[in-house]
């Protein structure tokens, strides 16, 4: 079983406290959401026999790559 996760202490770009109740709920939500995605996918690639360094090595590369579509 998977350790609760950390509540990050969430901020805006200008280091602003995000505050709103809905906002947290939201980003939270997400959070579990991705995680649950990761540990299906990190396990079903330890079931087909890939290196658990290189699995973790290829998902931090994904999240490297994100594209901020707001900039």
């Amino acid at each position: 079983m998977a350790k609760p996760l950390p509540e990050p202490r969430w901020h805006s770009p200008e280091g602003e406290p995000i505050s709103c109740v809905e906002k947290l709920k939201v980003l939270r939500e997400n959070l579990e959401e991705i995680r649950q995605v990761l540990q299906d996918a990190f396990e079903d690639a330890l079931l087909m026999g890939c290196d658990e360094a290189q699995v973790r090595e290829v998902f931090a590369r994904v999240v490297a790559d994100l594209h901020n579509p707001y900039e």
